[in-house]
């Protein structure tokens, strides 16, 4: 297309500046145009003599520009040539990459083509044979049809024999016209040309012939709306179905139907493999409006899916910890164990130091205070070569709950009792959860080297309890050791080993283990850690595990010496690392075989434990509520927010906490956790005005902060006697003071005066103690108390006086009390505030 096409030029008139300018439509624009002439540039006089032969621009004043230099013009030159080589080599890079992309193009398309023809050739042999089946098929079923037919008419002319298959065929086919009878295969290829040709009468068939390019398959070349590939190999399967003469009508199939006792309509579609339009009709002729997203119980689902033909099946939710094996091991698949052994015993009664003798270590040097407040898991070998495993129980009250998780998991019960302090309330707590347990025990004397030591008397009071060692004639080991000096360290081993071999103890390696948590806790590096006390099989990494409403993937094993290990066997106490939350101290743990089981378990113990808790409080009815809100209107309370270091020991103090107080006074736990004390802690105690308790844990920098802007009061403990004592303190302030009276002085009225502006005054005789003016005083009649108030004025003679001793006459007035007689005795006393502590 030229530069002139569809528009005039522009040019000047006459010479005038003036423009006439036209466009579409008949409109016009006038436009003014400046001329100027061109510059002639004259050159030099010796421009010519200094022209170089290199360049001819450069010795040709004429093409030179006017006012540059010799110098300039060649630098100019230079530039130029260097422009036009780069020009050159680019022009020429650009070549060879778009040769390179050309060819890289033609190595893509040949792989695509090759691909596709490899795919139509799988396709063609797929295809043919399939035909060959349905041929082989059809010829079968054609055969049995012949042989039957043959059986129904036995007086039809035989076929004539002959080597000749065509001649066979032309026979037969001749038989069967003349019987009326049309060959199976002529009507269905005449219905094939039919197709044929009406598809031909429309414009030919529609299906894709040859291959599909890129090309094709991107622009759509084929034109119109194709069929997919799903709509043709349906159309084939129904034509292979007609052809072979079956009927297009299926059988229904009868399933399984597994209901829940609450199931979405949708879902119980799918599990029946009907349309969910279908089941939300029946629901509604059942004149039930629902739909599709809506929950149905189980006895509706029950009619529904029988009334569709299928059988259904009752299961529970409960029915997700079924994947938890509770087989019981075979004899055969029994090995020995090592047996677990409980220390109990009273607080300081040496149950920790005993078990440093035995194990040569020192672990009573890191418990607070000397006592043991968590529970120790050892495993300890003897010289004799005999593995043991140990629990180390606490001995303190508010360890009740924590020995008896001890007890349950344990073998062998050593209680161990003080010569020189003998049996004590902790003592028989023990002997109870041992006998509770069904476990047997050895009685473990200590302190026998001290001078005050009697192991006799110990012997003498467990008799009380109904343990009888063997001095007694009794069935129970008894010991006397020390374990200062390390006397009877051996016997006793010698004792357990006894016990152990008696027991036969026995379990399963080669299972999904199972275990109990002994201790949890949230250690700040680690995450939730919990001290697992494996009881069958062999606990490993990277086993994935179910534990109370926690689930996890074992990432480490650390056994009690701090080593890590890849695998713990039956009786190995192990701390286990990779839990997603803190579970509770006495959970069992079981291993489970994928993350999904673990989860579904967890989630729904967690449910459960929430829907127990609400029907808790559902439970309660509205007239308790206003009956307990009744009672507890008089109640002071004292709230404390609990934080310690491992689950166990929270418990512990919240148990010993709920055993503090009276009909007055209680202290109520707000919240306890494990770990350290964070910011939320303190923005709940600030909200409810109560103090932070940390036992062996410390509250990080943003806690403590908040504490010091709101005011929150941290306490720190270590040792739970001090926690004890000083919440019990806080809670006796909360009491209010008891008032004593104390008795000072009986006067007697012997005459009544009126007196006015005062009104009737007492002339009293004082027979007994004395009489004060700030005492409270009460008035006898007959020996009735008929008023109790104080005194408005005390006079000895005409002088107002504090007090009148005994034998002296004095006169009393009373506050807003006149009814007085002679022969009335009042009774003068005193009170007093006396502060009250809880036992």
């Amino acid at each position: 297309m030229s530069d002139t096409d569809g528009k005039k030029t522009l040019g000047l008139r006459g010479g005038s500046g003036s423009v006439k300018q036209s466009f579409s439509h008949g409109r016009t624009k006038n436009v003014v145009v400046e001329t100027k002439r061109k510059r002639v540039v004259v050159p030099k006089p010796g421009a010519s003599k200094s022209s170089g032969s290199g360049n001819p621009a450069l010795g040709d004043p004429s093409k030179r520009p006017a006012g540059i230099s010799d110098a300039e013009m060649e630098r100019r030159m230079k530039a130029l040539a260097a422009a036009k080589a780069a020009e050159a080599d680019e022009a020429q890079k650009r070549a060879e990459e778009e040769k390179a992309r050309e060819e890289e193009r033609e190595r893509r398309r040949r792989e695509v083509e090759e691909k596709a023809r490899e795919e139509a050739e799988r396709e063609a042999a797929l295809k043919a044979k399939e035909e060959e089946e349905a041929r082989a098929k059809k010829e079968a079923e054609e055969a049995k049809k012949r042989e039957a037919e043959a059986r129904k008419k036995p007086a039809a002319a035989p076929a004539p024999k002959t080597d000749d298959p065509a001649a066979a065929q032309a026979a037969l086919q001749k038989q069967q016209e003349r019987g009326g009878r049309a060959p199976a295969a002529a009507p269905r290829a005449r219905e094939r040309e039919d197709d044929n040709r009406n598809n031909r009468g429309k414009g030919g068939d529609n299906r894709r012939s040859g291959k599909l390019t890129v090309n094709q398959a991107l622009t759509g070349g084929e034109g119109g709306r194709q069929r997919s590939m799903a709509a043709m190999k349906r159309k084939q399967e129904r034509m292979r179905q007609k052809a072979m003469g079956g009927n297009d009508s299926r059988e229904k199939i009868v399933r399984d139907v597994q209901v829940p006792e609450t199931i979405v309509v949708s879902e119980l579609a799918n599990r029946m493999a009907e349309r969910v339009a279908d089941v939300v009709k029946s629901l509604m002729k059942m004149g039930m409006m629902v739909t599709q997203n809506q929950s149905i119980d189980a006895d509706t689902a029950e009619l529904i899916v029988e009334e569709f033909g299928h059988r259904i099946q009752r299961v529970s939710d409960a029915d997700v910890e079924d994947v938890i094996s509770q087989v019981e091991d075979a004899p055969e698949t029994l090995q020995p164990r090592p047996p677990v052994i409980t220390i109990m015993g009273h607080v300081d009664h040496g149950k920790t130091s005993l078990l440093d003798a035995i194990r040569n270590a020192n672990v009573t040097s890191g418990e607070a205070g000397g006592i043991t407040q968590h529970i120790g898991a050892y495993q300890v070998t003897t010289e004799s070569g005999a593995v043991l495993s140990f629990l180390d129980t606490p001995g303190h009250a508010a360890f009740t709950s924590m020995r008896a998780r001890g007890a349950q998991v344990t073998d062998i019960v050593v209680l161990v009792v003080a010569a020189d302090d003998s049996v004590m309330p902790q003592t028989i707590e023990a002997i109870s959860h041992a006998k509770a347990a069904g476990v047997p025990m050895i009685v473990a004397i200590n302190k026998c080297d001290k001078p005050d030591a009697d192991p006799m008397k110990v012997r003498t009071e467990l008799l009380q309890h109904e343990v009888i060692v063997e001095d007694m004639s009794g069935d129970v080991q008894d010991v006397e050791v020390s374990a200062k000096t390390g006397k009877g360290l051996d016997e006793l081993l010698e004792a357990i080993a006894l016990q152990a071999e008696i027991l036969e103890l026995k379990a399963n390696p080669d299972r999904a283990a199972e275990g109990a948590v002994i201790e949890a806790q949230l250690d700040v590096g680690r995450g939730p850690v919990a001290t697992v006390l494996v009881q069958k099989g062999t606990l490993k990494r990277g086993d994935i595990f179910v534990v109370g409403e926690q689930w996890g993937k074992v990432r480490a094993l650390v056994n009690d010496k701090g080593d890590r290990v890849d695998e713990a066997g039956p009786s190995v106490p192990v701390e286990v690392l990779g839990l997603n939350g803190t579970p509770e101290a006495g959970d069992v743990l079981n291993v489970v075989d994928t993350e999904a089981q673990a989860r579904e378990i967890a989630e729904y113990r967690e449910q459960a434990a929430k829907d127990k808790r609400a029907a808790a409080g559902a439970a309660t009815t509205l007239d308790q509520l206003l009956a307990k809100a009744k009672a507890d209107e008089n109640v002071a309370e004292l709230p404390i927010l609990v934080k310690a270091d491992v689950q166990g020991s929270a418990e512990a103090i919240v148990q010993a906490m709920e055993k503090i107080g009276n009909d007055e006074v209680r202290v109520r736990v707000l919240h306890y956790g494990v770990g350290a004390i964070t910011e939320s802690d303190i923005g709940l105690a600030e909200a409810s005005g109560a103090p932070v308790i940390g036992f062996n844990v410390r509250a990080n920098a943003p806690a403590r902060n908040s504490a010091n802007q709101k005011g929150v009061e941290i306490r720190y403990y270590s040792v739970i006697y001090d926690l004890v004592d000083d919440v019990k303190a806080a809670a006796s302030g909360l009491l209010s003071a008891e008032i004593r009276e104390n008795f000072i002085g009986y006067a007697e009225i012997r005459e009544v005066f009126k007196v006015s502006g005062v009104g009737k005054v007492a002339g009293c005789l004082v027979t007994e103690g004395v009489a004060r003016r700030s005492a409270g005083v009460r008035l006898l009649r007959d020996d009735v108390v008929i008023h109790e108030g104080t005194l408005k004025t005390l006079k000895r003679f005409k002088d107002e006086v504090k007090e009148v001793l005994s034998g002296q006459e004095c006169g009393m007035a009373f506050e807003n009390y006149d009814d007085i007689r002679p022969g009335d005795v009042i009774e003068i006393f005193e009170r007093e505030e006396v502060e009250r502590n809880l036992d």
